[in-house]
């Protein structure tokens, strides 16, 4: 009998291509951020024009293809991901071969809504009150206990708003049990909440762990539209931290881990986590002293982790669906512009800008500037910041 594959996890060796699971912005991002390291990258992707190949050579294959996940981790010396929902045969099939970084420990957390927010409880980070759902009477129950309105979601693969409703009243719920009834299903109380944030953190291989400021994040439709770190009050972003250090201790993490939080008041309720490069962080790029893409490389190859720090103050715009006029947003001052290559489709993140700024009034000045040219809701979501 064949013996089974030895894991390669020579600390001393140079770390010199990573497999990225997943093709799209956020492997793209990675792997722009990680060539000048001296790395070179190599991604799986079903879709033949992922958009991340212009940074390394891709791998067309599904993500549940075990062998061809193993063909991966048969050529480099790490691998990570670009999105958390890797099936678990995938990751265990890497882990066979290569380190994965973060481990499937933390991937299986966070592709349960129910086990997210279980653990998050368990770990003392407030969350709403939650019940799951297996049955239309588990429904009317969770109702009954948390009240209207609430929200009914599934407990796997929703994302930009996608699988989930929120309950005013009977009609809403009966609606929802028949649009998501067939899934496994979380029921969330309604969070009131003043704004929506988040926190983006790294852990590199020795255990150093390093924060940017949290971000306040306005969406639209479900999707995340504007970004703006730095405006969150310091106690706030110390509860946030100490949040963090708590969830990357527990699963003896290694990269970038986000926190999504509702604000009410002067209390933050987490949402949910992504064990991975986050939108919310774009803004790191031309705002940081060193971008979330480079430092969840740096962890990732066991390199020291780089500063985190906000240079100057920014805002991120997402464009989804449609890029506006390039030639015109360009013309405005501290304007970085990011294209991630891909065809326009409605709802499809395609790219983004970070505006950047001197002082916090230019900083608005040029937002109202750019988002006058983008048109479509950003003047009115602007405000919001």
């Amino acid at each position: 009998m064949a013996e089974a594959p030895s894991i390669r996890n020579d600390a001393t060796r140079p770390t010199r291509t990573i497999g990225i699971l997943g093709g799209g912005q956020l492997g793209r991002m990675m792997g722009l951020a990680g060539l000048p390291l001296g790395i070179d990258f190599l991604f799986l992707d079903p879709a033949a024009d992922a958009c991340a190949s212009a940074a390394g050579e891709l791998l067309q294959a599904e993500f549940g293809d075990v062998s061809a996940a193993r063909r991966l981790a048969e050529r480099v010396d790490v691998a990570t991901i670009d999105f958390e929902n890797v099936p678990r045969e995938t990751a265990e099939a890497l882990q066979q071969t290569c380190p994965l970084y973060p481990a499937p420990n933390s991937l299986g957390a966070c592709q349960d809504r129910l086990s997210e927010k279980t653990l998050l409880t368990d770990l003392g980070v407030g969350v709403a009150g939650f019940q799951p759902v297996w049955s239309r009477s588990d429904l009317a129950e969770g109702l009954e206990r948390l009240g209207y309105p609430a929200v009914l979601k599934t407990r796997r693969f929703g994302y930009d708003g996608k699988g989930q409703a929120v309950l005013h009243d009977e009609e809403a719920a009966e609606r929802a049990w028949q649009d998501l009834g067939e899934n496994e299903l979380i029921l969330e109380a309604f969070v009131p909440f003043d704004f929506e944030c988040s926190l983006v953190a790294v852990r590199g291989h020795d255990g150093e762990i390093r924060f940017w400021p949290l971000t306040r994040n306005v969406h639209h439709n479900g999707i995340l539209a504007l970004s703006r770190p730095g405006v969150v009050p310091a106690p706030l972003q110390a509860t946030a931290e100490e949040h963090m250090r708590r969830l990357m201790h527990h699963f003896d993490y290694r990269g970038v881990l986000t926190i999504e939080f509702f604000v009410t008041g002067d209390k933050l309720v987490a949402n949910e986590m992504a064990p991975r490069v986050h939108n919310s962080g774009h803004w790191t790029i031309d705002g940081s002293s060193c971008s979330q893409f480079e430092n969840h490389i740096r962890a990732v190859a066991g390199l020291p982790l780089g500063e985190t720090r906000m240079e100057r103050p920014c805002i991120m715009f997402n464009w989804v669906g449609t890029l506006p006029d390039r030639d015109r947003a360009l013309r405005v001052p501290g304007l970085h512009w990011h294209d991630y290559g891909k065809a326009p489709k409605p709802g499809r993140k395609i790219g983004h800008a970070t505006l950047t700024a001197e002082t916090d009034s230019q900083l608005m000045d040029r937002a109202n500037e750019v988002a006058a040219i983008a048109g479509g809701d950003f003047p009115a979501l602007l405000p919001k910041l």
